[in-house]
C-alpha cells in the first residue's frame, strides 16, 4: 500500500503492527553517462516491485529523494543535506510514524551516502524510546539484501559501485534512453587506502570522472536479474518485520 493514496480515516484503521517502508535516496552527480536522479530512480522501481508483491503487507511511504551527498559537491547537479540536517529529517521522519502509532519502521536506503547518518537516525530514536520494548527500527540498503551473483555469473562486479556496471544495468532495463555511451569508460579501481582505518574522503579522492568500478560491462538483462534479486530480498525483509512476535530482540522465524 502507498500512503500518498490513502485518506486518513484508511490510514487510522490499518494495524500498527503493520511494516511501515520509508524510502530514502539521493540526487547527486553518477558519472558522465547516468543521470543525477539515479539513486531515487532505482530505489523506486524496486519499491515499486516489492509493494506489489506485499499488496496489503506493508504501508510504504513516499520516496524521500534528498539524501545526504556532500562527497559528491565538486559535481555539478548534486543536491545535499548536510550530514546534521539529514539526521534531524530522518529522526523526524520516524519521530511522525510513532506519533500515529505504527511500530515497525524499516528506513529503506538507496544511497551509500545515506547509510552512516542513516544508521545513527535509527539508533538514536531508539534511545528516546528507551522505556518501549515493542519498537522494531531498521535501516537496510537495498543491495545489501540479494544475491545477484548467483542467477547471473556473468556480473563483472560482485559488489554495488557506484555509477557502475550494477546501477548502469538497473538504468538501462528502466530508462535506456537514459545512459549515454559507457563503452569509452575506463575501470575505476577505488578502494579505501588505509583499511581496515576509515579514512575521511570526498568523491573527487577517488575518482576523477565519477564513476567507480566497470560500467562499460552492463547490460539491461543483467539490469532485470539485478531488479529482481533486489525485490526478492527487500519483500522477504518486509515480511520478517511483519513475522516478528512484537518483543524480542531476534528474528522470530
Amino acid at each position: 500500500m502507498n500512503l500518498a493514496e490513502l485518506t486518513w480515516p484508511e490510514v487510522d484503521a490499518l494495524s500498527r503492527d503493520l511494516p511501515v517502508v520509508i524510502p530514502v535516496a539521493a540526487l547527486e552527480q553518477h558519472g558522465h553517462h547516468l543521470p543525477v536522479f539515479t539513486d531515487s530512480m532505482l530505489l523506486g522501481e524496486v519499491v515499486r516491485r516489492a509493494s506489489e508483491a506485499t499488496k496489503e503487507r506493508a504501508l510504504f511511504t513516499p520516496l524521500m529523494w534528498l539524501g545526504n551527498s556532500h562527497h559528491h559537491m565538486d559535481f555539478p547537479g548534486t543536491m545535499s543535506a548536510s550530514p546534521r540536517v539529514y539526521l534531524d529529517l530522518l529522526n523526524d521522519l520516524m519521530e511522525n510514524l510513532l506519533t500515529h502509532g505504527f511500530k515497525r519502521l524499516v528506513l529503506l536506503n538507496g544511497h551509500g551516502g545515506n547509510s552512516t547518518p542513516g544508521k545513527q537516525a535509527v539508533f538514536e530514536v531508539r534511545q528516546r524510546h528507551r522505556e518501549r520494548f515493542d519498537l522494531l527500527l531498521l535501516f537496510a540498503t537495498y543491495w545489501e539484501h540479494g544475491q545477484p551473483n548467483q542467477t547471473r555469473p556473468d556480473l563483472v562486479q560482485q559488489q554495488m559501485g557506484h555509477a557502475c556496471e550494477w546501477e548502469t544495468s538497473m538504468i538501462l532495463r528502466l530508462a535506456p534512453h537514459l545512459v549515454k555511451d559507457t563503452k569509452s569508460l575506463k575501470t575505476v579501481d577505488a578502494g579505501y587506502d588505509f583499511d581496515p582505518a576509515y579514512r575521511g574522503w570526498t568523491t573527487k579522492d577517488r575518482t576523477v570522472p565519477g564513476h567507480i568500478g566497470e560500467p562499460k560491462f552492463a547490460s539491461a538483462d543483467k539490469g532485470e536479474a539485478l531488479f529482481a534479486a533486489f525485490s526478492s530480498g527487500v519483500v522477504k525483509l518486509i515480511d520478517d518485520v511483519g513475522a516478528w512476535d512484537g518483543k524480542s530482540w531476534s528474528q522470530s522465524n
